[in-house]
């Protein structure tokens, strides 16, 4: 359990703010959030997923006040929904090299021993939102890209924390010639993450209005 709670921790963020973000867009690929192996992730995209998190959160947390709090807590739910969503396609690029694969079973009887400790479905479900900020509707999806990076660890001989691990995914990340929207931010293929831009002028709007720097 706690390398499936590390692989989790490492593919997903859990964050509980969605910004609005203000800058200009990559005219390059307009409408585009991210451009990963020539398949666009759109702005919409972001914004879906993003929504379904958010809206789980609102479910699970119904006081008002308490809504309001976990949403002041970060401003960068839209920068690591997108990092995520980038980082899957890494993951299941380096999987697919490998050979790796993962069956509809695997993943069923991954969630059901994970509902068995977490005391059922619900648990599960709340567990993931808060932890990692996994919609309920992405469980899994989640719980797939853990078995291909428990899989991939595997047939390295090393573990997803180990250097052996990144390093197979940042050849993929470079196969997969990643290109970010700026507003986002770039993508370090060494390191298979987002980093962001050094551009005063994008802004990110809170939720509650309050304009951030990033």
């Amino acid at each position: 359990m706690h390398r499936r709670r590390r692989t989790a921790l490492l593919l997903s963020a859990a964050i509980v703010a969605a910004p609005l973000l203000t800058a200009c867009g990559n005219d390059a690929h307009p409408g585009a959030a991210a451009v990963v192996g020539g398949q666009r992730i759109t702005v919409a995209q972001l914004e879906t997923r993003v929504n379904e998190v958010r809206e789980a959160q609102r479910a699970a947390v119904p006081d008002e006040a308490q809504y309001a709090q976990a949403i002041a807590k970060t401003g960068t739910l839209s920068r690591d929904t997108l990092h995520s969503m980038v980082l899957d396609q890494v993951l299941h690029r380096a999987a697919q090299d490998a050979g790796v694969t993962v069956t509809r079973k695997e993943i069923q009887d991954m969630r059901t021993g994970l509902e068995q400790q977490a005391g059922g479905a619900k648990a599960l479900e709340t567990a993931w939102l808060q932890r990692y900020g996994i919609a309920p509707e992405r469980l899994d999806e989640n719980l797939r890209l853990q078995l291909e990076a428990q899989k991939l660890a595997a047939v390295l001989g090393t573990d997803t924390g180990k250097a052996d691990f990144w390093q197979a995914l940042a050849k993929a990340s470079k196969k997969l010639d990643i290109d970010l929207n700026p507003r986002y931010g770039t993508w370090d293929d060494a390191k298979s993450s987002r980093v962001d831009a050094k551009t005063p002028w994008v802004r990110e709007v809170t939720a509650t209005g309050t304009p951030e720097t990033a």
